[in-house]
């Protein structure tokens, strides 16, 4: 799924600081190894920026809007947000709701998709991988 390889990068980008101490001091002492891989990580994410996104959350909603910007907490903005309700009817999903510009904390994120006729002119992203 694509969501995942996305919120696998956004955990990268993040390094030390979803870590204990002991795992810092590790993550600075190979740093020279990990900045390469840190680098790549931030390319990726700053790729995915103005791309339509879909974020479910852990209470069922579902936000779908453009990837604006992320932390190291991996709270996420979302701009010209709409929000989806989970329905217990699997025939009905509503009307969505118009939220505009949107913070998604990381904590409550479960998944996130990228559309993916945008990805495909975005570099590390596209139909060859």
């Amino acid at each position: 799924m694509r969501g995942e390889g996305v919120i696998a990068t956004m955990i990268e980008e993040n390094g030390p600081s979803t870590h204990d101490q002991s795992e810092v001091s590790s993550f600075s002492s190979s740093s020279s190894c990990s900045s390469s891989s840190s680098s790549q990580a931030r390319q990726k994410l700053e790729g995915l920026l103005n791309k339509n996104m879909r974020i479910r959350m852990t209470d069922g909603r579902t936000l779908v809007g453009l990837f604006l910007c992320t932390d190291r907490d991996c709270n996420v903005i979302l701009g010209s947000a709409q929000e989806f309700l989970k329905s217990t009817d699997t025939f009905s999903q509503g009307e969505p709701r118009v939220l505009g510009l949107a913070m998604i904390p990381g904590h409550h994120v479960v998944s996130i998709e990228v559309e993916a006729d945008t990805l495909e002119d975005t570099p590390g992203f596209g139909a060859s991988h």
